[in-house]
């Protein structure tokens, strides 16, 4: 049997996609899908493209590729990853590996990293964007693992991963949960960036009175400049189009209800632990969450609200362009800081300008902004928050008068903007030399002795609120 130089199991779209981008770049690629016509349709259909060997059983699967094993696996996140783990692992040996491509949970990828580690299989968790045009074409991948690991797998990775300026759009994240992770907080990036986009068009069409067409020509000319996209790119194209069996414009029919698979979710639950501020990417997913509450924005419809007076006025969208990239701006700060927390909290030491050089190509967010990250971080690893780096802080201080008037009309008009006011929030409360948290720390100590520190002098205290209102030391 000819041996494969690696293995892919799990062949719905991404997976068979992800097989076909490796066998179009000349690599053997043993196929295996717990349906056997599955495999069979792929060679079938697509075994012009490459080599493919197909496997019917595990071990046969197994026993066709060489060592050490690269197997990956394209299978649902949760209980479906651990049941194909727990079906292969006990026919692997030392040195082989498994590639798990899945959007897992980076604390389930830790835990199955560290259980197969002591069998001595290496465990990569490896994060993949770009949908299933990326998978196929050149997608971002993230992978996590063992650093040797990535020395035989790597080449592969390589290979098939997008390239920007002759670059392959993948590194070696770090150690067990790292690329997931990092995957997670990719997605919750999107979250936001998708949201601060809607919140655009909303101002764009019921501020400025412009129709879907002509905003899809605002966003053709913002894709030419520094807000050029993937993001922005497809928006246009969504907004340009007309539906057919209506002639209306294809965003008013379809309904209004935007649904997550839970990655954002578990971006904002993950920056709770570790206790880092992510408001864009957290009210991203609680737009999408009011947006699927039918009922309760159905009791709500008749709450009283300002009349929406739209003018057109070409100069409103130049405002609203200077808004959307300061808060695009503040949410990516807000991820990478995460991710930054994160890499300290775990022992990963991420290098986040490689992240953001990796995000240049082939995933969802790849935008020409992203060089600026890369240039930031590699300019100061240590960066504390990309706000503070000379280009964006100029940025930001171009966009503040439009910003906030943006923010302002939207309050005035009654347009719901929770990203934008919440990264114009975010930025104040960063800037600000004294937040109201010292009066939110009296009342705890108040009503629950949780004791505050001074200005003046070290130490915790505590005020004797019923007891003459002494203060004494913690």
């Amino acid at each position: 049997m000819q041996k494969a130089q690696i293995g892919v199991t799990g062949l719905a779209t991404m997976g068979r996609n992800l097989a076909r981008n490796l066998a179009r770049r000349g690599h053997t690629v043993a196929v295996h899908n717990r349906t056997a016509a599955r495999t069979k349709a792929l060679v079938e259909e697509f075994g012009h493209e490459g080599t493919f060997v197909p496997a019917e059983t595990a071990e046969e699967f197994v026993a066709a590729l060489e060592r050490p094993r690269r197997l990956v696996v394209m299978v649902k996140a949760g209980a479906a990853t651990d049941a194909v783990i727990d079906e292969f692992a006990p026919l692997l040996e030392p040195g082989d590996m498994i590639v798990d491509g899945g959007n897992a949970h980076f604390a389930d990828t830790r835990r199955r990293e560290a259980a197969l580690r002591e069998r001595g299989v290496h465990f990569v968790g490896a994060g993949i964007s770009g949908g299933e045009e990326g998978a196929l074409n050149g997608p971002s991948i993230m992978p996590g693992g063992p650093a040797e690991s990535y020395e035989a797998l790597g080449p592969l990775l390589e290979s098939i991963a997008a390239n920007v300026d002759g670059v392959p759009c993948v590194t070696h994240i770090g150690p067990d949960g790292a690329g997931h992770f990092v995957k997670m907080v990719h997605n919750g990036i999107e979250y936001a960036d998708m949201q601060l986009i809607a919140e655009s068009y909303d101002l764009l069409r019921h501020a400025a009175g412009l129709s879907p067409a002509e905003i899809a020509e605002v966003f053709r000319t913002w894709n030419t400049g520094r807000l050029e996209s993937y993001l922005i790119e497809i928006t246009a194209e969504v907004l340009a189009h007309t539906d057919a069996a209506t002639g209306e414009p294809f965003v008013d029919v379809v309904l209004d209800r935007a649904e997550q698979k839970g990655t954002g979710r578990w971006t904002v639950q993950t920056a709770l632990d570790l206790g880092v501020p992510v408001g864009g990417i957290a009210e991203a997913v609680f737009a999408r969450s009011v947006s699927g509450h039918a009922d309760l924005r159905e009791a709500a419809r008749d709450l009283p609200g300002p009349a929406r007076e739209a003018t057109k006025d070409a100069a409103f969208a130049d405002a609203v362009e200077r808004a959307l990239y300061a808060s695009k701006i503040v949410a990516y700060a807000q991820g990478f800081h995460q991710i930054q927390a994160a890499s300290a909290e775990y022992g990963w030491d991420v290098d986040l300008g490689a992240v953001a050089t990796i995000w240049r190509g082939g995933c969802i967010i790849r935008a020409r902004f992203l060089d600026r990250i890369r240039a930031a971080y590699e300019a100061d690893p240590r960066t504390v928050t990309l706000l503070t780096d000379g280009y964006f802080a100029e940025a930001l201080a171009e966009a503040q008068d439009a910003w906030r008037g943006v923010v302002a009309t939207a309050a005035r008009l009654g347009i719901p903007t929770p990203g934008f006011s919440s990264a114009l929030a975010y930025y104040d409360s960063l800037r600000a030399e004294r937040l109201p948290a010292a009066l939110t720390q009296g009342q705890r100590d108040f009503f629950g002795a949780h004791t505050y520190r001074r200005v003046d002098r070290e130490g915790a205290f505590h005020t004797l609120w019923s007891d003459g209102r002494r203060e004494v030391e913690a």
